[in-house]
């Protein structure tokens, strides 16, 4: 009996607890504060599927346009494999990516992929780098205290 009555206590407790809880209004949030005086990511691209990389060149605009962002963030893209064709003189992105690199983002691509598929540079977008690896870029960046984002 004494256990019941604590047990049927203790119960009583928790849902007073809980109740006062759900009434409570929870606090406004407003996003992350831009509190560095600059801030760097690497976006990567190895799909060459052409939502993914429409979706991942928008992404990169809308970071550019954060108003928390605003003068105090640098940009690159690394593009390798299948994403290679986000550069193709015959694609669809050249404005998309003048406009980017216009903006200072840095657009680079993997020498291994082109030298592995046979791609010649004259096929790819003249404004574009190269370096040896993707990976190595993503490594490096990495631990330059790049942030990585990979849409």
């Amino acid at each position: 009996m004494k256990s019941t009555i604590f047990i049927c206590g203790l119960l009583l407790i928790m849902a007073g607890t809980t109740t006062g809880f759900a009434q409570t209004k929870p606090q406004e949030f407003t996003g992350a504060k831009a509190t560095l005086k600059n801030y760097k990511a690497l976006y990567v691209l190895n799909s060459g599927d052409e939502k993914k990389m429409t979706g991942t060149l928008r992404n990169m605009k809308n970071a550019l346009e954060d108003p928390r962002l605003k003068g105090k963030l640098e940009l690159e893209l690394i593009v390798f494999g299948d994403g290679v064709a986000v550069y193709d003189k015959n694609g669809a992105f050249e404005k998309t990516l003048r406009d980017l690199q216009a903006r200072g983002v840095l657009l680079a691509q993997c020498e291994n992929t082109i030298r592995e598929r046979h791609i010649e540079k004259s096929a790819l977008f003249d404004f574009i780098s190269y370096v040896p690896s993707g990976n190595g870029e993503i490594i490096i960046r990495g631990y330059q205290g790049w942030a990585v984002v990979h849409p």
